[in-house]
């Protein structure tokens, strides 16, 4: 299995540049399963990631660190396993680039975007930040948050693995929904990750905002990928509910040095997200 290589396996850490680090899982894999065909996807989308452990040399010694956000397509074949993308960027550690910080970070952007580009088979786009906006923009201001609403106290919850038969419709056209409460596992290790799901979607029925956090909730024992997570949810309420608009976005917890953040939607507009922007870091939630 290629997510296998790394995960679960005690590793020794490379001492310098190491791009053959770097494993791609194919998509397809997880695809199958919810009958999503490659040339024929219900969805367009990008996979931001968060690396807050980049750090680097200058020729004269000085370290260089900061985060590194990197986006990509959904519409590829891989995406990039998690631990061998936080092996390879510490095999940056102490090797040394350029005369300055600046002439550094231009050097390690080009060369990680070569790597990446090389390995997904796609374009990346790589930014780092070595300081926090103290104004950084938040793209789900206006996202209610389920567990919030009074009726949430009082549910009953009995299904945790994933369950679309909870799903119920609504007489509403428009929801904006958020939850904190998204628990899953690794696939390969059991390990449980967890994050933040915000959803947008519009049309002639929505969920009913309780059932939606009784299913967001029966995913806690699931065993995916981030990024498979954030396709099986999107994948359910597409075929459920048949909307004009739909958006999900996952924002999961920063492991291991790194968040992953999936996000999928039916129409490229839905993706103008600060958050999918390599050049914006926008504001971070609690848990990242």
């Amino acid at each position: 299995m290629h997510e296998a290589k790394f995960l679960g396996k005690q590793v020794t850490y490379p001492q310098q540049y190491a791009p053959e680090m770097l494993v791609a899982v194919p998509r397809q894999l997880n695809r199958e399963q919810y009958e999503l065909v490659e040339n024929n996807l219900p969805f367009v989308g990008l996979d931001v990631w968060h690396a807050y452990e980049l750090s680097f040399l200058t020729k004269k010694g000085l370290p260089v660190t900061g985060l590194l956000k990197l986006v990509y397509p959904s519409d590829n074949e891989f995406l990039v396993e998690s631990k061998s993308l936080k092996l390879y960027l510490n095999s940056f550690n102490m090797e040394r680039y350029g005369n300055t910080p600046l002439e550094g970070i231009k050097m390690v952007m080009d060369t990680i975007k070569k790597d990446l580009d090389n390995c997904l088979q796609t374009n990346v786009t790589v930014s780092f930040f070595n300081n926090l906006n103290s104004h950084s923009p938040f793209d789900f201001a206006d996202f209610n948050l389920l567990e919030d609403d009074s009726e949430a106290v009082d549910l009953n919850f009995t299904a945790f693995n994933e369950d679309p038969e909870l799903l119920q419709p609504s007489s509403g056209t428009e929801l904006k929904a958020a939850t904190h409460l998204l628990r899953s596992n690794c696939k390969i290790t059991n390990q449980p990750d967890w994050g933040s799901a915000y959803i947008y979607i519009k049309g002639e029925s929505t969920p009913e905002k309780m059932s939606l956090l009784q299913y967001l909730v029966s995913i806690r024992n699931e065993n995916h990928f981030h990024e498979e997570i954030c396709e099986m949810i999107y994948t359910r309420l597409w075929n459920l509910f048949k909307p004009e608009e739909l958006m999900v976005a996952c924002i999961y917890t920063r492991r291991g040095g790194i968040d992953i953040c999936p996000v999928r939607a039916s129409d490229n507009s839905l993706l103008k997200l600060n958050l999918t922007d390599s050049n914006v870091l926008s504001l971070k939630l609690l848990r990242q």
